[in-house]
């Protein structure tokens, strides 16, 4: 039998040397696990979260409902026929205050939930400006010429409600995200997250994997554990097709109350289209320009949840 393939590892303290591995972890997976990032993000401050979203999925129906679209998909979701295990809360831009500061309203939120979720959001930001900023640098494009900081992230606090009789199926069926990156807080105690490699196999993302040389605080059961994935259906667009759009699913291992905690950036208003350093005689631009909006409207309207909808953007 083969051995198990785990997934990449990014020290976030250890660029540019980690700029290589950055890259091809984008190319060939899609997805990798961050350590080194607590200066941003930190443990305790993921633990208080963790607690402050485990209350807020606990309100009853009739509060979580307040909790509206700005866009498509970015409030309440109730448990539906095709995802009957899974219910979730969000709202539209966590770097807004006021976006938060609405959210936080519409769920009746304490002062030490507004404080904890307001500072959580200012430390998955950061992270993801960090993260950008390094990936464009890796590619060889200048990050200041992609104006991240001004696009919106989307935050959604995921439950799944396992049973003994969901064991074996799926709490959320295959997909890839419609933006730009994905900051995942896993649930540390109930595994169930897998990403799709090139072959096809699913790879479950295993807590506590990293190796020895790159141990942290973030692999102790005893407190949340970060992995950091994103999903390039928009990334890869804007890269010329160059970095890999990963597909993945929750699958239900056991009889267990799932919660975890997910933060989106968007991609800008404007139109999206690759930066001139990755498009040239030898690689020709390969997706017409389109905005981030429209795509996402592409998605549902076509029901092409799992990437397929980049195909329909193929230049002739």
């Amino acid at each position: 039998m083969a051995a198990q393939r785990n997934i990449p590892v990014i020290d976030l303290l250890d660029f540019p040397n980690q700029s290589s591995k950055l890259v091809a972890a984008s190319e060939e997976w899609g997805c990798f696990r961050l350590i080194n990032y607590h200066d941003v993000l930190p443990a305790t401050l993921m633990a208080d979260m963790k607690t402050v979203v485990r209350s807020l999925l606990d309100l009853p129906a009739e509060i979580k409902q307040r909790n509206l679209d700005v866009i498509t998909g970015s409030g309440y979701m109730a448990p539906s026929a095709k995802n009957p295990l899974y219910e979730a809360l969000g709202l539209y831009d966590m770097a807004s205050p006021r976006d938060v500061d609405n959210f936080c309203s519409q769920l009746d939120a304490s002062p030490h939930q507004r404080e904890t979720i307001m500072r959580y959001a200012e430390g998955v930001h950061e992270l993801f400006m960090s993260i950008g900023k390094n990936l464009a640098e890796s590619l060889g494009v200048k990050s200041e010429n992609i104006g991240i900081e001004n696009w919106p992230c989307q935050f959604r606090i995921n439950k799944y409600n396992f049973t003994p009789d969901s064991v074996g199926s799926p709490g959320v069926q295959i997909h890839t995200d419609s933006g730009f990156l994905t900051i995942l807080q896993d649930d540390e105690e109930v595994g169930g997250l897998e990403v799709m490699d090139h072959s096809g196999e699913f790879i479950p993302l295993i807590h506590g994997q990293a190796p020895s040389s790159l141990t942290s605080a973030t692999w102790q059961r005893s407190i949340d554990i970060a992995i950091m994935v994103f999903d390039v259906s928009k990334l890869k667009l804007w890269s010329n097709g160059r970095l890999c759009n990963v597909k993945h699913r929750v699958q239900c291992k056991e009889a267990k109350l799932r919660v975890s905690i997910a933060s989106f950036l968007l991609g800008p208003k404007e139109t999206v289209e690759p930066p001139k350093e990755l498009v040239d005689d030898d690689h020709p631009r390969l997706y017409v320009a389109t905005t981030y909006e429209d795509y996402r409207k592409m998605r549902f309207s076509t029901k092409l949840h799992a990437g397929e909808a980049l195909a329909l953007l193929h230049t002739p």
